[in-house]
């Protein structure tokens, strides 16, 4: 294949899902013309159907009101159950132990309610160094909540020096030399600054043996690769669908409980009257009677209007496939690669490891240039049409997505790339 526009062109010509590229919004230049959007990992582009999804439930609400609870197009009172098998088709789950509700961080706040349960010498909690910033909020405050200090308590894992990807062998020989002290191991699935998809079984398999819960932090992973939460055994996941799942800016978050919690009694948890039997839900009784199942971990009643563009998102991840999706973004990424290793050498490094069962479809790419310089280079990148993000000092992070990104999209983007750094 060769590396120029009459190779993208031949990739394009033969991409069995070009046309959902058709199904989503794409911003503009002042110009006119369309801009590269390689940003999905941060704001996955609007599905052109969302407008209709949303404006039906305006409609509803407007000719119904509250019977839009039961008579709405989409009855309202369940809303969020629309999402469940899809979204469990997605992360390798029965449908009732997903569920689409909160945001991420505050889902991961109700997840550590019920399983970071410290006691004696087990008190301690597991995440790398380069956690993104919320999910490390959250755990040294849970530790403060808990009485303990972060210093004493958490426990930091890091590529080792001179490289940027954790080794999974690190990573267990560190969960097993803390062993009974682990009380949860927290992972991404993908990790947001480099791109890497962690081999999680082993790792997952490690905490257990340590007899330490299991979460994960899925928003860089769900809708970008292949995920078995229910075989890998985790206690919990949570995730945000404004990503690759395309919901759109503050879009309700979603999260997995491993069924065998489903029934736990003793499960503490912080509770809400969305989270109650469906059948006695509104007999208002004073006792709390949790669903069997994710959704039992509901506070709420489900925000609509801000649900309405995922269900309008995975409609299209239902036609397009998973499993296609992957293959494609493995070839998107890996023409990417390519491309950079060709025309970049020595001027761009890319610290996303280069196997693509390690990746989604992310690429990381550190610009061997003085700090000022690199970010001058992702200006002229943006100036010129093309949209990633830049992680400081000198990071820039291209996402091409296989539902809306064309092999000519990746290739533009080097061109780009190409003309900034060498100016």
């Amino acid at each position: 294949m060769t590396l120029d526009a009459a190779g993208a062109r031949l990739q394009d010509a033969s991409d069995p899902l070009a046309g959902f590229a058709d199904e989503f919004h794409h911003p503009l230049h002042s110009s006119g013309r369309r801009l590269v959007y390689l940003c999905g990992h941060s704001l996955g582009l609007q599905p052109k159907s969302a407008q209709s999804y949303v404006g039906q439930e305006l409609i509803d609400w407007q000719r119904l009101g509250v019977l839009g609870h039961h008579a709405a197009a989409r009855p309202w009172i369940d809303y969020h159950q629309q999402a469940a098998a899809p979204l469990a088709a997605l992360a390798g789950a029965a449908e009732s132990e997903v569920v689409a509700m909160n945001s991420l961080t505050v889902n991961l706040h109700l997840m550590m309610v019920s399983f970071f349960r410290p006691r004696a010498q087990r008190n301690r909690v597991l995440i790398e160094t380069a956690a993104f910033p919320s999910d490390r909020y959250a755990v040294v405050s849970q530790l403060a909540f808990h009485g303990l200090n972060a210093a004493d308590h958490l426990v930091e894992i890091e590529p080792r020096p001179g490289e940027r990807a954790l080794r999974t062998e690190d990573v267990v020989q560190r969960i097993e030399e803390q062993g009974s002290r682990l009380a949860l191991v927290l992972l991404p699935g993908v990790q947001y600054l480099t791109g890497q998809c962690l081999d999680l079984p082993p790792m997952i398999a490690a905490a257990r043996r340590a007899g330490a819960a299991v979460g994960l932090d899925l928003a860089h992973a769900i809708g970008n690769t292949p995920l078995t939460l229910h075989d890998w055994n985790v206690d919990f996941a949570v995730w945000c669908s404004y990503k690759y799942l395309n919901a759109g800016p503050g879009a309700i978050g979603g999260c997995f409980v491993h069924e065998r919690h489903a029934r736990d009694a003793d499960l503490p948890r912080f509770a809400g009257w969305w989270g109650h039997d469906r059948e006695t839900r509104f007999r208002m009784d004073p006792t709390f009677v949790p669903i069997a199942g994710a959704q039992a971990w509901q506070i709420s009643n489900p925000p609509v209007l801000s649900t309405a563009p995922l269900l309008a998102s995975l409609e299209i991840f239902g036609r397009a496939g998973l499993e296609r999706l992957r293959r494609k973004s493995i070839a998107l990424t890996g023409w990417l690669q390519r491309l950079v290793e060709a025309r970049l050498s020595g001027l761009v490094d890319i610290i996303t490891p280069s196997e693509a069962q390690a990746r989604g479809c992310q690429l990381s790419l550190r610009i061997a240039r003085p700090a000022d310089v690199a970010r001058r280079c992702h200006d002229e990148l943006t100036a010129a049409g093309i949209v990633g993000d830049w992680r400081e000092p000198d990071v820039l992070r291209l996402a091409p997505t296989p539902l809306y990104n064309s092999f000519g999209d990746v290739l533009a983007a080097v061109d780009a790339l190409s003309q900034a750094v060498r100016r």
